[in-house]
C-alpha cells in the first residue's frame, strides 16, 4: 500500500509537471488575412478552430499513447518505468479532472465528469495503470476519427464548390475580361450569352434576348426583354446577347458560402453531442445510487466498478462520429446535406411534394407536333428552324438540332456574316432570308401570322408547350411546337416512394391541363395547378396543418419560400448552382436518381444511432449485473467499457467501411483567370 502510494504521488508530480511544459495550446483567434481566407474556400474562423481543436486532439492522444507503451513497458520489463507511464496517464486525463472541478465547485451540479474522475482515481488506488492508459488511449483515438471524419467531410465540401464554374465575364474598356464571381461588384457590367446563366440581378443597358424565366416564375414561356429592363439571377438567355449592369451581386464569398454550411453542421454535431452530455448528466444521480448500494454489498472495489459502468462516454464519441460517417457518404454518392438536421428529419417524412418545372420535367424539351402553312413540308420546315439554330446552345436549340438529327436531315452552311441574333435568329439561307423565334419577334419582322395558327399558339400554351414560329423570305411557313420532357427517372423515383407509403402531391405555377397530364404519366395522385411562386408555401403550410411532415423537393430558386417551410427541402439543380440554393440538400448530379437513398441512408443512420444506444446502455446494464452478481472488479469494468468504446467506434464508422467511395479522381479544372480575355465587341453574335 505504502509503495502504491508512493507511485501515485511520483505519477501526479510528474503529470502536473508535464503538464505546465506541455499544456495544450489556447484557443485563441489570430486575424486572417481575408483574401487567404478566400482563395483557399475556407472560413477563418472556423479554420483555426478546428485546428486547434485537431492539435489538442494529436497533443493528448501523443501523451497517453505514450502513457500506455511506458506502463506496458513498466509492467513487462523494467518497474520504474511505471512512474512515467502514469504521469503521461494523469496528464491526459486532468480535462476530466479540471471539469470535475468545474461542475462541483463552481456550477454547483453533478455531471457525467464526476463519475469519470471516480472511476480514473478508483482505477489509479487500485493500480490498473496500464488498463488505465490503454482506455486512456483508446478514448483519443474516438475522438481522432471523429476529427478527422468531419475534416473529411468539410474537404469534401470545398471540393464541391471548387468544381462550380465562379467565373464571370466583365464588359471593361472594350474587352471581355473574366474574373472571379465573388469580385463582381453593384455597377459592373456583365456580359451574357445565348446558353448563359445570368449570374446576379441588374439591368440590360445593350441588346436584347429571349430569357427563360421558369425557375422564378414557374412558366415555361421565355420571356422577351431589352435595354431598360430589369433580369434576375439565376435565369438564362435562350437567344440573343446582353449587357447587364450589376445591381446585386447574386452571392456571399464561396468562403462565406462554405462557412455557412458548416456552421449548420458543426451546429448538428453540437446537439448530437449536447444530447449524449445531457443524458450522461441525467444518468449521474443513479449511478451513483446504483454504486452506493454496491459500496454497501460488495465493498469497495464494487462500488467503484459499478460507477464505471457509466458508459456515456461512448455516446459522446460514436454518434457524432456516426453522424459524420453518414453526412460523408451522402457527398461520396452526390448528394450535398448542407444542414445535416435534415437527415434526422427525413424519417419523420410523410408527405412528399415536387414542384413540376425542372423538377420531374427537364430544361431541354422535345419536339411535339410540327403545323405547317403555305405547302412547305414538315421537314424542311424542321431543316429551316434546325440551321438557323446551329450555332446556338440553349436548351429550345439542341431540341430542335435533336430532331434534326434524329430525322437525318442535312442541314445547310450559313454565312456568318449574314447571321444576326435578337428575340429570333435571321440568317441568309440559299439566297433566302429565314427568321425562327417568337411571335412577337415575327411581329417586330411584320411577320403576319394568321387566325388559325394564333389559335394553334393559344391551345399549345393551355398545354404547357411553347410554339416557335419559322418565316421565309417575309411569309410565315409555320411553327414548331415544343413539349415538356419528362425526366426519365421520373417514374422509378416516384413508385420507389410510394412503396415507401409517401403521400405524393405535385405544385406547378404550369396550367392545369400540362400539370393534370404529367400528374397521371408518372403516377402522383394528387396536384395544385397554376400556382403563385408566394402560394407554394401557403399550400406546404396548410398541408402541414392537416399533420402532415413535409419535404419539398424543388429547383432551389422560384421556391425559396416554400422549401424554407417544409421540415426539409431538396433541390436537383446540381453542382454549378450549389451557392444559390436555398435548400437543406442539394442532388449534385442534377436528377431524381439519388431521391430513394437518401431517405434510405436517413433510415440507416437513424437505425445506426439507437445501435450505438442500445451498444452504450447495454454494456452498462452487463456490466452492473456483473457487479452484484457475477462480483466484477475494476479491471472488468474497464475493460467492458473499452469494449464498449471500441464497438461504438466501430458501428459508427461502419457505413464508410461497408461501402466504396464513389470515384475522387475528379480534380478541379477551373482556374481563375483574371488576366483571361474575350475581344469580340459587344455587337458580336
Amino acid at each position: 500500500m505504502v509503495i502504491s502510494s508512493l507511485v501515485l504521488a511520483a505519477g501526479a508530480y510528474f503529470g502536473a509537471k508535464l503538464y505546465q511544459r506541455w499544456r495544450p495550446p489556447q484557443k485563441v483567434s489570430q486575424p486572417v488575412n481575408s483574401h487567404e481566407a478566400t482563395a483557399k474556400s475556407s472560413p477563418p474562423g472556423k479554420t483555426q478552430e478546428f485546428a486547434a481543436a485537431t492539435q489538442e486532439i494529436n497533443h493528448y492522444l501523443a501523451v497517453s499513447g505514450a502513457g500506455m507503451g511506458l506502463a506496458t513497458a513498466g509492467a513487462l520489463f523494467f518497474p520504474p518505468l511505471r512512474v512515467f507511464g502514469l504521469s503521461c496517464t494523469l496528464y491526459s486525463c486532468l480535462p476530466i479532472l479540471q471539469d470535475t472541478y468545474k461542475s462541483l465547485i463552481q456550477e454547483r451540479r453533478l455531471r457525467a465528469s464526476v463519475l469519470d474522475s471516480i472511476a480514473v482515481m478508483g482505477a489509479l488506488a487500485a493500480q490498473y495503470y496500464t488498463v488505465l492508459a490503454f482506455s486512456s488511449c483508446l478514448y483519443f483515438t474516438g475522438r481522432k476519427l471523429l476529427l478527422k471524419t468531419e475534416d473529411h467531410s468539410r474537404k469534401s465540401l470545398v471540393s464541391i464548390f471548387e468544381q462550380q464554374p465562379r467565373s464571370v465575364w466583365l464588359w471593361r474598356d472594350g474587352v471581355e475580361v473574366q474574373v472571379p464571381f465573388e469580385e463582381v461588384q453593384s455597377g459592373n457590367i456583365l456580359v451574357v450569352n445565348a446558353g448563359e446563366m445570368i449570374p446576379a440581378d441588374g439591368l440590360i443597358v445593350e441588346g436584347i434576348a429571349s430569357i427563360d424565366q421558369h425557375r422564378l416564375t414557374g412558366e415555361s414561356q421565355p420571356a422577351e426583354k431589352g435595354t431598360g429592363e430589369a433580369v434576375l439571377a439565376a435565369t438564362i438567355v435562350l437567344s440573343g446577347r446582353i449587357l447587364v449592369q450589376v445591381e446585386k451581386a447574386g452571392a456571399e464569398s464561396v468562403a462565406a458560402q462554405i462557412g455557412e454550411i458548416l456552421n449548420r453542421t458543426a451546429d448538428y454535431k453540437s446537439t448530437i453531442e449536447a444530447r449524449s452530455q445531457q443524458l450522461a448528466d441525467r444518468s449521474v444521480l443513479p449511478t451513483l445510487g446504483i454504486s452506493s448500494l454496491a459500496l454497501l454489498t460488495q465493498g469497495l472495489v464494487g462500488g467503484v466498478a459499478a460507477v464505471s459502468a457509466n458508459f456515456s462516454e461512448v455516446l459522446r464519441v460514436a454518434s457524432p462520429l456516426g453522424m459524420l460517417s453518414f453526412l460523408s457518404l451522402a457527398t461520396q454518392n452526390g448528394i450535398l446535406i448542407k444542414d445535416g438536421r435534415s437527415l434526422e428529419l427525413l424519417k419523420q417524412v410523410d408527405t412528399v411534394i415536387f414542384d413540376k418545372t425542372g423538377t420531374l420535367t427537364l430544361d431541354q424539351p422535345q419536339l411535339g407536333q410540327i403545323y405547317c402553312c403555305n405547302g412547305l413540308t414538315g421537314e424542311a420546315l424542321l431543316t429551316y428552324a434546325a440551321a438557323a439554330e446551329h450555332r446556338q446552345t440553349h436548351p429550345i436549340a439542341k431540341a430542335i438540332q435533336q430532331a434534326a438529327q434524329e430525322r437525318g436531315l442535312r442541314l445547310p452552311a450559313i454565312d456568318q456574316a449574314s447571321y444576326e441574333v435578337g428575340y429570333g435568329l435571321r440568317v441568309q439561307l440559299e439566297q433566302q432570308w429565314v427568321r425562327v423565334g417568337s411571335a412577337r419577334f415575327m411581329e417586330l419582322e411584320q411577320i403576319t401570322i394568321s387566325d388559325e395558327m394564333k389559335n394553334i399558339q393559344q391551345t399549345a400554351h393551355d398545354m404547357g408547350n411553347s410554339l416557335i414560329y419559322v418565316a421565309v423570305d417575309d411569309r410565315l411557313e409555320g411553327a414548331i411546337e415544343l413539349q415538356p420532357t419528362l425526366r426519365p427517372e421520373a417514374k422509378t423515383v416516384i413508385q420507389q416512394l410510394k412503396e415507401r407509403g409517401m403521400s405524393l402531391y405535385i405544385i406547378s405555377g404550369d396550367h392545369e391541363q400540362p400539370t393534370r397530364n404529367l400528374a397521371a404519366q408518372i403516377g402522383i395522385d394528387h396536384y395544385f395547378a397554376e400556382v403563385l411562386p408566394e402560394d407554394k408555401a401557403k399550400l406546404v403550410e396548410q398541408l402541414q396543418r392537416e399533420g402532415r411532415f413535409i419535404c419539398f423537393v424543388g429547383d432551389g430558386i422560384n421556391d425559396s419560400i416554400a422549401l424554407k417551410k417544409a421540415q426539409v427541402s431538396i433541390s436537383i439543380r446540381g453542382a454549378s448552382t450549389v451557392a444559390t440554393d436555398t435548400a437543406q440538400v442539394v442532388l449534385m448530379d442534377g436528377s431524381l436518381s439519388q431521391l430513394n437513398y437518401l431517405f434510405q441512408l436517413a433510415q440507416d443512420m437513424n437505425k445506426n444511432l439507437k445501435t450505438t444506444l442500445g451498444l452504450t446502455f447495454g454494456s452498462g446494464v452487463i456490466c452492473v449485473g456483473g457487479v452484484f452478481f457475477l462480483h466484477f472488479g475494476i479491471l472488468s469494468s474497464i475493460v467492458l467499457f473499452n469494449l464498449s468504446l471500441a464497438a461504438g467506434v466501430a458501428n459508427a464508422m461502419r457505413p464508410l467501411l461497408q461501402r466504396q467511395p464513389q470515384d475522387s479522381s475528379r480534380k478541379d479544372s477551373h482556374k481563375d483567370s483574371h488576366d483571361d480575355t474575350r475581344h469580340d465587341g459587344p455587337g458580336a453574335g
